[in-house]
């Protein structure tokens, strides 16, 4: 079944915010992270982290703050790229 965009999108604009200003403030801060010299040494998997917690403040700063989902996103993409920097022990399941 597919939902009903408009009311999914009315329900997301209070947790998320307004969609032009989220995109304002996300594509402010991005432009700001690619004029840092460091930016050209990263990886891919490290600036696309980046540029997804950008996304994630820009809806914090707009929306709900108080949403623990905008958080816990922040904090699974930087153990994203955690992961690809940690060598993986042999002898365990999990990277």
């Amino acid at each position: 079944m597919i939902p009903d965009i408009d009311a999914l999108l009315a329900e997301r604009e209070q947790t998320h915010g307004d969609y032009p200003v989220v995109a304002s403030i996300s594509q402010q801060l991005k432009d700001m992270f690619r004029a840092q010299p460091g930016w050209a040494r990263l990886s891919d998997v490290q600036r696309e982290a980046l540029d997804m917690e950008c996304t994630k403040n820009a809806r914090i700063l707009a929306g709900n703050a108080d949403e623990p989902d905008h958080w816990d996103d922040k904090a699974g993409y930087a153990r994203l790229v955690s992961h690809t920097l940690t060598p993986s022990d042999p002898r365990s399941d999990t990277p």
